[in-house]
Order: C-alpha cells, then structure tokens, then sequence
C-alpha cells in the first residue's frame, strides 16, 4: 500500500539531469521537520509543491527516506513560494534578484502574469524584450516537461519509466505514446510488451487493433529468441499469439501478413529435410535472425570453396617436429586433428575435459608459428578468453573486442569491408556462440583464412538464439574430430571422470574417504535443509577445508531461478551470509551492497560489459547516483537508473555460467527441478568445477538428470543451409 504526501520542496540535495533521479528536501504540510526525499522527478525546483505517493525505506547511512514512485506537480501558491520557485535557476533569465522584484510587483498574481500577459514584466526594472523572450521560451519548456509527466503518470506509467520515455523522445513523448504505446516496448529497455499493453489499453486500445497484435507477435518471437529458437512453426506461433493476445486466429494471420510486408519478420517454406512438420511447414523468423542465419550458410561456403593463404607442409614431418618441441606423444585422435587443421580451411574439434583439446591448440599454435603465420584466438566471453590466454601463452580476446565494437562508431567496425587481419583463427567454447554473434564473426572472417573452432558439443547450447556448433557439425559440411579418450593425469580427477560417466548416461560415483577427491555428494530431501547446507558450505566448511574464497572461489549453480533453492532466493540467503552489514542501495526487490558479487544480464556495448560477465561492486555513492563494479581488472560505472542490468550472483543459472570455471562449484540437485533436469544441464555444471564439485539433493533427481538425455528443441535451420 502506497503512502501519500503533499509538500513543497525546500532544497535539492542532488539531482542527475541525465535521468532525474532527485534527493531533495521536503517541507510536508502537518510536520515539523523537513523530509528526505528520494526517486524520479523531472526538472525539480525549490517552492514547487508536490503530491507524492511511494513508501518509506530506512537507508542504513542516510537514516529515514521517502522513496517516490508516483508524483504530480503543482505551481506554488504563496508569495514566498512563489519567489522561490522563480529563484531557483528554474527559467533562464531569472535569478534570485530579479525574481524578487516581479514577485514585489505583482505578489500572488505573478505565475498568472507570466502564463497569460508575459509583456506586463517589462513594467519591473532590469526586465526588456530580450530576458522576456528569455522567460518565455524557459517557462514553455519547463510546461512541457510537466504537461509529459503529469500526462504519463495519469495513465500508470511509474516516475522512473516516465523519465525513461522523456528522455528517449523529450517533447513528443506524448504523441508517440498517443498514437503507439506500443513502440515503448521496443525503443527503451525495461518496459516491455506487457507493461506497454497495460499503457494502451489505458489510452483505449482495443485488444483487436492491429498496432497491439503485430507488436504483441514480434514480442512471443523475441520471448522464444530469449529460449534459443531462431524461427517458429507458423502454426505454432499463431497458436502462441492466440494465447498471449486472447485474438482470434484470423486476426493474427492478417498482422503476420502485415509484418511480412513490412519486412519485420521473414516467412519462409521449411527445408523438405526436415520431415517434423508434415502440415506445418512454414516458418516465422524475425527479420534479423533469417539474416544472420542465411549469413553465416553463405560465408561458410566462401571460406571453404576458396583457397588458403598458408603454405602448405608435409603433414607427417609437422607431426613429428611439434611432438619433438613439446616433449610428448600424440594419441591417434590429437594427431588426427593436427592433420585436419593443417589440410583443411574450416574445422571442428569436440571434446570434453581432459582430452586434451588445450594440447591440440598449443600444438598448432607451434606449427603455425614456425609457418610465420598470423594468428588470432578468441572466445564469446572474457573470462573464457582469458584463460584461453593462460593455457596457451598466447593472447586472445573476446569475439566483441577481435571484431573492435564501439557503441559510439554505430557497432562491429570489423566485417566483411573490414576483414580481419589473420591468415589463422581459432575459437575456443565455441558452443556459447550464438547465431547473431556467429553472423559477426563469419563475415569479418578473410575468405582466405583458416577457422578452426573448439568446443564441447554436449554442453548446453548458447544463451542466446540458435544451435551453432551442434548445426555446424550435424550439417556434414565441415571436417570434425571428435576427442572422447580421457588422458592418464585427467583421471585422477573425479570431476573429469564423473563428467563422461553423465555425458554417456552412468550415474557418478562418490567416494567421500579417499584423499585427494574432488568430487562429493551430500544427501538430502527437504529444499530448506538443502539451502542451510549450501549456506554452511559456502561460509564455513569449504573455505576451511579447502582454503577458498567464499566470494571469490565459490560459485553456486542451479537449474532453477524460483523456489527456495532457485537463483533468486539462493542470492538473497547467500549476500546475507556472506556479505551483511554494508552499504546498499535498494532497487525494486533487489538490495546491491558493496563487495556483492553481480552478473551482467544483458550485452551493453558502450560499457564493453556483457551478458553473464561477473563483477564486483566496489563503491555506491548516491550523491553521484551510481555505483562501480569492477569486472577482472576494470571499474565500470553505473547511473542508478541502469541497474536493471545487474543481478546478484552469488548463485547463478548454470545456463549463466557457460564458458567460466570456478576453483569450487555447489550444485543443488532436486526433484522439483525436475523441468530442467537434463544430462547436458549436469554435465555443464559439473564441468564448471576445476578443483571441487559439491552436490547437494537426492541421487533420484540426480538420475533423472543423467538419463534424460532429450535435450529442448531449438528450431533452427543451420544444418539444412549449411549440407
């Protein structure tokens, strides 16, 4: 329930002229003493009255706050108000001095005066033509602001959003949101379809208007690109519209049709190899992902069908200089993929861990060396990259930075005008890479180059849309060699050896008595009791046993976000736990604190931050309005209004932890995830362990797990484009 007040500002303690986020002091009609108040308000002044609604919160420095999620204005009545309001830097041309002297004039009349017979002020001293075109034109736009917001929040849409769409689109926010609310869903982050629909039907949209059912199709396509398909049976998806838009059938075909010709979405006849759909065989891609995904067919025919640039060599010798240079003996698989690297202009190598795909690597960097050949290595995320760097001696980079984003320059300024400058590349995790990435990438890549890409298949697919690895290897187009022997010193780890038991369908053993184990398995049933373990794991019995950082080393993964032992309710137990007693802020439902560990959750390319990148909060300061998260070794600031981009993370998805891997991982495992219990979802998160894995559940949900092996189908069209 929210609280109310009315009040007149008295001062601004700090106000952000980016997204108006306010500290302002507040003389409130029936109290004594001068309230705190904090949130979004547009261009505040000293004497403006205010009516508020919002709720009060207890900062832990700052004392008692009222926190504003709605707000009118209104002029002041006063004369001293009236002086204030007008003094307070509000209008250009009105200082202090000369307010005084127009509220001397003309006492409680002067805003009447200003509004309707401005030229009545060139009757006080010091006022001419000029400062009252000056007047004139500031208070005209300081209406307008008002006229926006006053016009937002009268139809349910928050301060905060408010401010949002002011900033996006100033003084014609209320003709876009007049004619299409539904635009806000796709313009500005944070608002999306529903709260946009919410809007319109407010302003009188019927549930039938064309406008709301083609922006309510594009919104189920991106819902089913944010789970991995890149198209939708067109049956299937006007069967979901029906669903999310309560419409008919025929009014949706009749705005697909729209949105086709419009060229929002691209419709398209299924490929005769894919038998699945015998009545539905059409698909609906949104336009940017037919593009990429035809894209990236196309380039990988270019970059196989034309020659390569580096010389070729006796293949056998090669093998055996570089088994002479690192002092090993190559097993018939690492051989083999040598051979197909040097033979070959595309290439996949697979495997899981402790088969030695870091040797391979290593060993065709030295070939190529020797060849004077330009290299370049990169992976989709940092920390991917990084160790990338560290097993190889060689630098690599995040896919973003090889391909040098810049937001300011308008996107990826390397591309198919502006090609990489490498005769050699290769990719490592490239199961992470999704079909918009790969789209990048392929295009920016020489036609004369050589790609070889490094991954393990059985890994869960991409965050992001699309199947690429698993679509490149299934299309039969490129050579693959697959690495499935476990190497003598990788198995003297459980981890390695429980991860290809999970990957062939065998539940892993535990042997919690012998030295030296990694790997172990605590019992038990009861969710609540499975997230005091997890809380004692973190904070006590792990980092003394095994000498960790709880922040820093420990990583917990689940299947789930809901539910007590879900990512949401985990983060919450685990900052108390591990970090209480600091500085925060509150934003929504979520408390940031400093030293928090947050993940990134969606890709910002002006901060060079992306989704699934883990900092570190190091500072909050509300008088600037931000906070800072250092990411490895870089600050990166943060305006308040942007922290919808961050999530705590002590624990995360194991979909969230692709490409990472931790000292020390916890893994809850239920029954009543069942939804999610898959082999891949296992094997991914046992593989994030480097040095420990810890289990926590029931060996049946375990086993649930491990034998179902019915992975959820991406619709995808890659292999069919590709064979």
């Amino acid at each position: 329930m929210l609280t109310e007040l009315s009040g007149q500002i008295e001062r601004i303690t700090y106000t952000n002229e980016e997204n108006g986020y306010t500290i302002a002091r507040v003389k409130v009609y029936g109290q004594r003493d001068l309230i705190t108040v904090v949130g979004y308000l547009m261009s505040p002044v000293p004497g403006e009255i205010l009516n508020l609604k919002g709720e009060w919160v207890n900062h832990p420095k700052f004392g008692e706050q009222f926190k504003v999620v709605e707000y009118k204005t209104t002029v002041p009545a006063t004369v001293f108000g009236i002086k204030k309001y007008l003094g307070s830097g509000l209008i250009k041309g009105l200082g202090p001095v000369i307010a005084g002297r127009i509220v001397k004039k003309f006492g409680e009349k002067t805003l009447d005066i200003i509004e309707n017979d401005i030229e009545k002020l060139s009757m006080v001293e010091g006022i001419g033509e000029k400062r009252i075109a000056m007047i004139q034109d500031a208070w005209d736009e300081q209406k307008e602001i008002r006229d926006v917001m006053m016009f937002l929040q009268s139809h349910g849409i928050s301060s905060g959003y408010a401010t949002k769409i002011f900033k996006q689109y100033g003084n014609r926010s209320i003709a876009v949101v007049t004619e299409n609310p539904y635009r806000l869903a796709m313009d500005i982050f944070g608002i999306g379809f529903v709260i946009a629909d919410s809007i319109a039907d407010k302003l009188g949209f019927s549930k039938n208007s064309p406008l709301r059912v083609e922006a309510g199709i594009l919104y189920v396509l991106h819902q089913l690109s944010d789970e991995g398909h890149v198209f939708y049976p067109y049956e299937y998806l006007v069967k979901k519209s029906q669903e999310t838009l309560v419409v008919d059938k025929d009014t949706v075909a009749e705005a697909l049709g729209n949105l086709a010709i419009d060229k929002k979405i691209v419709l398209e006849d299924l490929n005769e190899s894919s038998d699945e759909f015998k009545e539905n065989n059409k698909s609906v891609y949104l336009a940017k992902f037919h593009l990429c995904e035809t894209s990236i067919a196309t380039r990988f025919k270019i970059l196989s069908t034309t020659p390569k640039s580096i010389r070729s060599v006796n293949v056998e010798n090669a093998l055996e200089w570089v088994q002479g240079q690192l002092d090993i003996r190559l097993a018939e698989n690492q051989a083999k993929a040598i051979q197909c690297a040097l033979e070959n202009k595309i290439m996949v190598i697979t495997g899981g861990p402790g088969t030695g795909k870091t040797t391979i690597i290593y060993a065709i960097l030295k070939i190529f060396s020797k060849l004077k050949v330009k290299t370049f290595l990169a992976a989709p995320t940092g920390r991917a990259a990084k160790r990338m760097s560290e097993t190889t001696g060689h630098e690599a980079k995040t896919i973003h930075r090889l391909l040098e984003y810049s937001f300011s320059k308008g996107g990826f300024q390397k591309n198919e005008e502006k090609p990489l400058g490498c005769d050699l590349l290769i990719l490592d995790e490239a199961s992470m890479i999704d079909t918009i990435l790969m789209h990048h990438l392929i295009k920016a890549v020489p036609a004369f180059a050589t790609v070889i890409l490094v991954g393990d298949v059985n890994q869960l697919p991409s965050v992001g849309a699309g199947n690429v690895l698993n679509d490149i290897i299934a299309s039969g187009a490129i050579s693959v060699v697959e690495l499935n022997e476990i190497f003598r010193q990788a198995r003297e780890s459980r981890i390695i050896v429980n991860a290809h038991k999970i990957n062939s369908g065998i539940l892993p053993t535990f042997e919690d008595d012998v030295p030296g184990n990694d790997f172990y398995f605590i019992h038990q049933e009861d969710p609540e009791k499975v997230l005091e373990i997890i809380l004692e794991l973190t904070k006590e019995r792990i980092p003394k046993r095994f000498g960790l950082d709880p922040l820093d080393d420990i990583q917990v993964l689940t299947p789930m976000h809901k539910g007590v032992v879900g990512a949401g309710n985990l983060n919450m137990e685990l900052q108390k736990s591990l970090n209480p007693f600091q500085q925060e802020i509150t934003r929504g439902n979520r408390n940031f604190r400093v030293n928090d560990k947050v993940m990134q959750i969606r890709n910002n390319y002006d901060k060079e931050v992306f989704n699934g990148d883990i900092g570190r909060i190091t500072s909050i300061r509300p008088e600037d309005d931000e906070i800072t998260v250092m990411f490895d070794d870089r600050e990166v600031p943060y305006a308040f209004y942007d922290l919808d981009e961050l999530i705590l993370a002590y624990a995360v998805s194991v979909h969230k932890s692709q490409g990472s891997e931790y000292p020390a991982v916890v893994v809850p495992v239920l029954t009543q995830h069942y939804i999610l219990l898959q082999r891949n979802l296992i094997y991914t998160a046992v593989t994030r362990g480097r040095n420990l894995v810890v289990m926590v559940g029931t060996r049946k949900a375990l086993a649930m797990g491990v034998h179902n092996d019915k992975t959820k189908k991406r619709y995808t069209n890659l292999r069919y484009r590709m064979s």
